[in-house]
């Protein structure tokens, strides 16, 4: 049974069709990414996936649900990005309201409450009011209420917008962490921190689903992401295009190079592609700054 499955998913608001026949299947497991620019219909979907909204035409199931079923409550949780804690009661308070909202008693809220903060390292906050809170610490605590009951599918829009680095990457590690038991459908702009977290990635554009790949699939070709400190590029690219088992380089932005290789002919020789690139950078005085395994999302996406 899919986790997720959309089948010609559409919605309509009066003319305007935001979703426009998307299908997709989805497994549990590690985190995925769901990107695509502004009005591509990302919030859309997660209002339809939620049960928010329903669909001008298609199907939705979560776990083979339907999304607003009841026997989803526990399983399926999420955050919207404008998502806001009431300034009146206390962080416990209404945590412990939301957990009895699925039918846990007054102890068992208390402790499911505790245990959600903790996991957000925001225990030492219970008994304070939402004002008296920075921005990333209300959104760790909208986090930790989305974790209420351990869901299997947490839906999170845009979890680290407008965060410093140091609570982006608290929110980060949470996800890692929790990823073995909590798949996590992320929708974000930032496809830097999208790369670190996920494998699975939806693109939709103009309402529909422009691509859906894997960031860990194998393929024909294995790829290396070059960034250089300092080099002359028509250079670069000139020696390492004659580099054997290179398939083809190119750049689209500043110093930063995509490596193809051809692993049906060079296997044996791929094993050692780093070493004779060093040589190559040691004999022209180029300064490397990074040298990555694989292609940026980016690259994945806009290539």
């Amino acid at each position: 049974m899919s986790l997720i499955q959309c089948q010609g998913l559409s919605k309509l608001y009066g003319s305007k069709k935001a979703l426009n026949d998307v299908s997709f299947s989805l497994e549990a497991g590690a985190p995925i990414a769901l990107v695509g620019p502004n009005g591509a219909g990302k919030t859309t979907l997660f209002s339809l996936l939620c049960g928010y909204l329903s669909p001008s035409s298609g199907t939705i199931t979560l776990l083979g649900e339907a999304p607003n079923s009841p026997k989803l409550l526990g399983k399926i949780a999420a955050l919207p990005q404008d998502a806001v804690l009431d300034p009146n009661l206390t962080i416990v308070s209404q945590l412990i309201f939301f957990a009895r909202l699925q039918g846990m008693n007054v102890e068992q809220a208390k402790q499911e409450a505790l245990r959600v903060l903790a996991l957000v390292d925001l225990i030492d906050v219970a008994e304070q009011k939402p004002p008296s809170l920075s921005h990333g610490m209300s959104k760790r605590v909208s986090i930790a209420q989305a974790l209420i009951g351990s869901p299997e599918l947490v839906l999170l829009d845009e979890p680290t917008a407008g965060l410093d680095p140091a609570n982006a990457k608290k929110v980060r590690e949470l996800v890692k962490a929790l990823s073995p038991t909590t798949t996590f459908m992320i929708s974000s702009h930032n496809l830097d921190e999208l790369e670190k977290l996920c494998d699975q990635v939806l693109y939709l554009d103009k309402g529909q689903l422009s691509q859906a790949v894997s960031m860990h699939a194998s393929t024909d070709s294995d790829y290396l992401t070059l960034t250089m400190q300092n080099c002359d590029s028509d250079a670069l690219q000139a020696e390492v295009a004659k580099l054997a088992g290179v398939v083809n380089i190119s750049s689209k932005q500043s110093n930063v190079f995509i490596i193809q290789l051809d692993t049906n002919t060079e296997k044996a020789h791929n094993s050692d592609i780093e070493m004779r690139l060093f040589a190559l950078f040691n004999q022209h005085q180029w300064q490397y700054k990074m040298l990555l395994k694989g292609r940026t999302l980016e690259e994945t996406l806009f290539s």
